[in-house]
C-alpha cells in the first residue's frame, strides 16, 4: 500500500494594505517599479518628535471596508488586519465567511508586534482628560496583539486554529510558518500575516529607545541598508495576508496556487547582537533549505532583512555568503522595503507577498534609494530585474534577537508555460 501524499502550504490569496498601495494590484505595480514612498511623518501628534521619516498609508478609509460594530471596537493595525484578510480572501476566491457548515475548517494567525497603540492612547487620554466613565470597554482588547486574529476570526465565524505570535520582526515569517504547520496537519485554510499601526504618539515614543532607529530628515537618505551612509531603519504601518491551504485541495477546487511554503527556520541570538546574527541567520536559512529539500544553488532571488545599521548588514551579507556558499555572492538580492519602511512583524510578510508576485512574473523588483552598495551582494537597485524564478528565500531579524528564513516555491500560477 502507497504512502499518503503529503500535504502541502499552498498559498491561494493575497492581499495587501501597505504605504505604496492599497490593493495588491497597486501594491506590486509600486514595488515593481521601484518607488519610494517615504516621507515626513504627518500624523497629528508626532510633529515634535525626533522621527522625522517612516512610511504611512494616507489614502486608507477604514470605514468603507470595516462594519462600524467591529471599527469602534479595534486599533488601526486591526483595520488593515481584516481589509487585508478580505482581500486576500476574494483572491482566493472562498467566501469570506461561513457558508457551507465547516467553520472549523478554517483558522486564522497573525503576527503582531506593537499592538493598538492608537487605541490605546485615545483611551488613556480620555481617562486622564475627563474620568474614568469615558473610557469605553473595548480599551481592554483593541490594544491586545491577538486582536487581529480574534476579530477576523469572529467577523467571518472562522473557529479553525487560531493563534498569535507576539514577537518582533521576525514573527510575521513564523506566523506563516506556523500556518503552514496547520495546513499540513490536517486544518484545510488558515488566514494568516500580520499588520502594524506605529505612527501613533505613544508608539512612536516607545520606539524612540531602539538605536537602529533611523533619525534622519531626508526621505530619500533616512534607510540606506548596504551602503556606507546606512544610518539605521524607518518604520512603516500597513502589512499583508495570505489564505494558505493544502494545495490538492486548492487544486481541485480550481484555485490559483500562487506560491508553496516550502521550508522555515528559526533561531536566537539576543538583543542588537548584530555580530552573532551571522550565524543564527546562517543557521536558519540552512534549516529552511533542509525543510524544503533544496540545496543552496537552488535559491533564485534573497528578500534581505535590510536593517539599515553597518554591523547588521555586513552580518546579513555574510550569513547568506555562509549558508549559500558560493551561490551566496551571485543570487540577486533584493530588499524592496526601503521604498515604504521596515513595518516590523509585517515588514517580511509584505516580502513574502512580493517575492510571490515576483516569481509569478519573472522579474525582480528593486532596492528604492540605495545605489553605493558596500558589501559583497548582487544588490538589485534601480530598475527591475528580468529572472526566471522558482524558488525565494526571505530573511528577517528582530531587534529583540529572533532570526527566521522562509523558503518559497513558485506555484502552478506562475509556471512557465
Amino acid at each position: 500500500m502507497s504512502e499518503p501524499h503529503p500535504r502541502r502550504a499552498a498559498i491561494t490569496g493575497i492581499g495587501v494594505v501597505a504605504p505604496n498601495g492599497t490593493t495588491t494590484e497597486t501594491f506590486w505595480k509600486s514595488t515593481k517599479e521601484g518607488l519610494s514612498v517615504l516621507d515626513r511623518v504627518t500624523r497629528e501628534g508626532c510633529e515634535h518628535l525626533p522621527l522625522r521619516v517612516a512610511g504611512q498609508i494616507r489614502e486608507f478609509d477604514p470605514s468603507a471596508a470595516v462594519e462600524e460594530r467591529f471599527l469602534v471596537q479595534t486599533d488601526r493595525f486591526t483595520h488593515f488586519a481584516m481589509t487585508a484578510a478580505d482581500l486576500a480572501l476574494d483572491d482566493a476566491r472562498l467566501p469570506r465567511s461561513d457558508t457551507d457548515g465547516s467553520p472549523f475548517s478554517v483558522g486564522v494567525v497573525t503576527a503582531a508586534g506593537s499592538g493598538g497603540g492608537e487605541f490605546g492612547q485615545r483611551e488613556l487620554q480620555q481617562l486622564w482628560g475627563k474620568g474614568s466613565r469615558f473610557v469605553g470597554p473595548y480599551q481592554s482588547i483593541a490594544w491586545f496583539y491577538a486582536a487581529s486574529t480574534g476579530q477576523i476570526s469572529i467577523r467571518r465565524g472562522f473557529k479553525g486554529p487560531c493563534g498569535v505570535v507576539a514577537a518582533d520582526e521576525a514573527g510575521g515569517l513564523d506566523a506563516l510558518a506556523h500556518a503552514a504547520r496547520a495546513v499540513r496537519r490536517g486544518t484545510e485554510v488558515i488566514v494568516t500575516g500580520s499588520t502594524e499601526a506605529p505612527l501613533a504618539p505613544y508608539s512612536v515614543v516607545c520606539q524612540l529607545g531602539y538605536g537602529e532607529l533611523s533619525t534622519a530628515d531626508d526621505p530619500a537618505r533616512a534607510y540606506r541598508p548596504f551602503t556606507s551612509a546606512a544610518c539605521g531603519f524607518v518604520p512603516a504601518e500597513g502589512g499583508a495576508m495570505l489564505v494558505v491551504e493544502d494545495e490538492d485541495s486548492a487544486l481541485d477546487r480550481g484555485a490559483q496556487v500562487r506560491g508553496v511554503l516550502a521550508g522555515h527556520a528559526a533561531t536566537f541570538t539576543g538583543a542588537s547582537r548584530w555580530e552573532e546574527s551571522r550565524h543564527g541567520l546562517a543557521q536558519a536559512v540552512r534549516g529552511a533549505l533542509d525543510e524544503a529539500g533544496l540545496a543552496p544553488e537552488e535559491i533564485d532571488v534573497v528578500f534581505a532583512d535590510a536593517l539599515g545599521v553597518p554591523e547588521a548588514d555586513r552580518a546579513e551579507a555574510l550569513a547568506i555568503a555562509d549558508a549559500l556558499g558560493a551561490h551566496g555572492r551571485r543570487v540577486p538580492v533584493t530588499a524592496p522595503k526601503t521604498g515604504v519602511g521596515r513595518g516590523y512583524c509585517a515588514a517580511p510578510v509584505l516580502d513574502a507577498a512580493a517575492a510571490v508576485l515576483a516569481m509569478e512574473q519573472g522579474v525582480i523588483p528593486p532596492t528604492p534609494n540605495v545605489f553605493d552598495i558596500c558589501h559583497d551582494l548582487d544588490l538589485v537597485t534601480g530598475r527591475a530585474r528580468a529572472a526566471e524564478l522558482r524558488t525565494a528565500l526571505v530573511l528577517s531579524r528582530g531587534l529583540m534577537g529572533s532570526n527566521s528564513a522562509l523558503v518559497l516555491r513558485r506555484g502552478t500560477a506562475g509556471a512557465v508555460q
